[in-house]
């Protein structure tokens, strides 16, 4: 399912226009973005939690020539699924 698939699905689903579903996903992933920005979670009960999680640095080869480089350390965004998100899904 592509953005444009699912705020059709949305519009569906809540009776909201598409402008207004186009709206409303829009500013959930902005809210979700400027979360993680600031450095919280994001938790939604029963859902999932979307959080940042740090990589330390590491050595790694560079896959063209085989050289040892290293790999800088990072902040990255990650989801975690909730229970009934997990339950729901291995249903269907």
């Amino acid at each position: 399912m592509n953005r444009s698939e699912l705020v059709a699905k949305i519009s569906e689903k809540s009776e909201l226009s598409k402008k207004d579903s186009e709206l409303a996903l829009s500013s959930f992933m902005d809210s979700v973005v400027e979360a993680l920005s600031n450095g919280e979670k994001v938790q939604l009960v029963g859902f999932g939690t979307f959080e940042v999680r740090k990589r330390e640095e590491r050595s790694g080869r560079d896959p063209r020539t085989g050289e040892q480089i290293t790999i800088s350390a990072c902040q990255y965004p990650a989801f975690k699924a909730g229970k009934a998100f997990k339950d729901a899904v291995n249903k269907g």
